[in-house]
């Protein structure tokens, strides 16, 4: 019989976790997700239950990998808390089981994984899809989100400068702060994003805040805010002007307000780059709307799990 489950909270679970491995797995991820071979994941659209009494939605996330025999489901609660609410918006636990005996194998703590694999995803997309030589990254956000975009995009890409927007100065401040001077703060979108080559979107704005105008040509902007199908961060004009990815076709047109309400096409997605299906428009300006995929929970926590193992295993 099966043991009972290893519980890996937080702590550990960013101890174990390392963008250098990460990377890999989720864009191998990707390509089998965008791949031609329909049984290699199985993984339908999240399901979103309302939680109108208190502002939020539970979502469940499950993913089965086949070839890799790995089995997982992700649940989350997510609400629209005020700016200075006490209250976390995000709480996530993962589990990951066993396929053959259908037993969970590990619970684990799903908000280190949702924020290092989305930010992973996000560099992803602009390794694909920004310019050569690339040097001013600008975020938008001063969250969680901000945070681990700003430690993988700056591991992975030689930025000369780096620019920080958030809602709040005093919080921006403080954020830019804790990178140690880094970073610089700007005291308004405009001037975050004006001549960025790469700009990140990591808000709790329901309405547009990014505009076309204000992006220069041949940018790559990676959004990852905006997740509900009435929220938006990018206006119309940056929408009809840019080459629309999206890490899953499907949730995007179920999912995204920034291409439901725009009435954009989403060109491809990342998986499609990754297979060479489908082009990377390096030269023109550039969208990626991410959505999340339960596939790179499943990899992630597997890679914890594997980590775990090797680290508690007796010499």
């Amino acid at each position: 019989m099966a043991g009972p489950p290893v519980l890996i909270w937080r702590e550990e679970v960013e101890s174990l976790l390392r963008y250098k491995e990460l990377v890999p797995r989720l864009e191998e991820a990707l390509g089998l997700f965008s791949g031609r071979d329909a049984a290699a994941v199985l993984q339908p659209v999240r399901t979103a239950v309302p939680l109108q009494k208190h502002g939020g939605f539970f979502l469940l996330m499950p993913a089965y990998m086949e070839k890799e025999s790995i089995l997982c489901t992700k649940f989350v609660c997510f609400y629209k808390r005020e700016e200075n609410s006490a209250l976390p918006s995000t709480q996530a636990t993962v589990m990951l089981l066993d396929p053959e005996g259908g037993n969970v194998k590990a619970v684990m703590d799903g908000e280190a994984i949702t924020s290092m694999r989305t930010a992973a995803v996000s560099a992803i997309s602009a390794k694909l899809l920004m310019r050569p030589g690339a040097e001013v990254l600008a975020i938008l956000g001063t969250g969680k989100q901000a945070q681990s975009h700003y430690d993988v995009f700056t591991e992975m890409f030689p930025f000369k400068e780096v620019r920080v927007w958030g809602h709040t100065k005093g919080r921006t401040e403080s954020f830019v702060g804790s990178l140690g001077g880094a970073a610089s703060v700007c005291g308004s979108v405009e001037e975050a994003v004006s001549g960025a080559d790469v700009i990140v979107t990591v808000t709790r704005s329901t309405e547009p805040l990014l505009f076309g105008r204000w992006v220069k040509p041949g940018a790559h902007v990676a959004a990852v805010g905006a997740c509900r199908p009435d929220w938006r961060e990018l206006d119309d004009q940056l929408m009809e002007e840019a080459v629309v990815y999206a890490d899953s076709r499907e949730a995007a047109m179920i999912e995204s307000g920034d291409i439901i309400l725009s009435g954009a096409e989403v060109f491809a997605e990342l998986g499609e780059v990754i297979n060479g299906t489908k082009p990377a428009h390096r030269e023109k300006t550039t969208v990626f709307k991410s959505l999340g995929l339960a596939v790179e929970d499943a990899v992630s926590a597997k890679l914890v799990f594997d980590q775990w193992k090797d680290k508690t295993s007796p010499v």
